[in-house]
């Protein structure tokens, strides 16, 4: 992975890679997921680009993306990681909160981690991710080591996809009936 000096770039290219396997999933009629763009107030732009090198955010963000697979409604949270430590200062309240809503709503919510040091992604439910959040609201560790997650969550890397977290869906489907 690419190391880059702005904070801002960081998981842009975990985004690209979503991105792209969210395009293969579309054009094989297998799921709809769209990426959710954070709504900016430009504030100064550079004449002569046309690029904007200053803006604030108009409202939070909920989620990254949001879309359905197969009829069932679906919506994550991409969460990048240069350590076998999570910290869930990554994740906030209004993420929790809006992935807690969607589920009562009957969707699948969920993170997908990935885990720079080890190269590999996680499949993580939210009623798996809740103990963590959890055990930090009450004064626990603010984040979770890799070894406190199951092991059979980390995507396979042979299914054709970059990131296959429908493969993750798919498992939770089967725990959850």
């Amino acid at each position: 992975m690419a190391t880059w000096s702005s904070r801002g770039l960081r998981g842009s290219t975990l985004e690209e890679l979503i991105n792209r396997t969210n395009e293969q999933y579309r054009e094989k009629g297998l799921a709809l997921i769209q990426k959710i763009p954070t709504p900016i107030t430009p504030v100064r732009m550079d004449k002569e680009t046309r690029h904007i090198t200053l803006a604030y955010f108009e409202q939070q963000s909920t989620v990254d993306y949001i879309g359905a697979v197969q009829g069932i409604p679906v919506s994550f949270d991409a969460k990048e990681c240069g350590t076998q430590t999570f910290p869930l200062a990554n994740v906030h309240p209004h993420q929790v909160q809006f992935m807690k809503d969607f589920e009562k709503q009957g969707g699948i919510a969920f993170l997908l981690l990935f885990f720079s040091q080890l190269d590999r992604f996680y499949y993580l439910p939210l009623d798996e991710f809740l103990p963590f959040w959890e055990r930090m609201l009450s004064g626990g560790r603010k984040s979770f080591r890799v070894d406190e997650l199951k092991p059979d969550r980390f995507l396979p890397l042979h299914s054709g996809f970059l990131v296959p977290y429908l493969e993750g869906i798919a498992a939770d489907l089967d725990r959850r009936q």
